[in-house]
């Protein structure tokens, strides 16, 4: 046998051998690293998913905590609102018993007078100068000393001073003596219903056409 041959070629086939038997080791030990890699990273994903999956239950009873406050909050608003409109019902009501306890006692009584709202400007604009309410001089024919008989009576205002009759305001006249007696009250009365009313325009014109307070 020729050894120098078969020796080198047993050599050979035993390195072959071996880096076969090596290869598949080293093969195997990678896929193992690989497959220890996917599954880390598999758990990964678990661990990740186990905690977005805790925040979504967290936030659905987050959630669900402020849905009920809302309700809740609701109902508040709706108990508060029924009570607030049976409130305005009893206003109203009260309001129209004193509305009415009011036109009664005017009605019973002469001193409680419900007087119209005063637009001093529109006096104003009807005069040229500035009107205060209730002044009885407005009246044509009634100076400062008159109004003060007036007043005497307790005629203080354009309405009461429009309810008087000619013989009260005569009667008026005649308590400041002989001086005052001469004087005519016919259009008095109407002058101040008119000066109540506010029909300002139509006292002007009217007036413009009196002589000291007579037709």
């Amino acid at each position: 046998m020729n050894w120098c041959i078969i020796i080198p070629i047993i050599v050979g086939l035993l390195c072959a051998l071996l880096g076969y038997l090596l290869g598949r080791l080293f093969r195997s030990s990678s896929e193992e690293n690989n497959n220890d890699g996917e599954l880390l990273e598999l758990r990964n994903k678990i661990t990740r998913l186990k905690a977005d999956l805790e925040a979504c239950r967290e936030s659905k009873l987050s959630l669900k905590g402020a849905l009920d406050a809302c309700e809740k909050s609701k109902l508040g608003l709706a108990s508060d609102l029924s009570l607030a409109r049976e409130a305005n019902t009893n206003i109203g009501s009260g309001n129209a018993n004193l509305g009415m306890a009011a036109s009664f006692a005017g009605n019973d009584s002469g001193d409680n007078e419900v007087s119209l709202p005063f637009d001093a400007a529109a006096a104003k604009v009807a005069y040229g100068k500035k009107i205060k309410q209730d002044d009885l001089k407005i009246v044509e024919g009634i100076g400062p000393k008159i109004e003060g008989l007036f007043n005497n009576f307790d005629i203080k205002t354009w309405k009461a001073l429009s309810e008087a009759s000619q013989e009260k305001c005569q009667e008026v006249l005649n308590s400041g003596g002989e001086r005052y007696r001469i004087h005519n009250p016919g259009t008095w009365p109407e002058q101040a219903k008119l000066a109540y009313e506010g029909k300002w325009k139509e006292l002007v014109k009217w007036q413009d056409e009196l002589d000291g307070g007579k037709a």
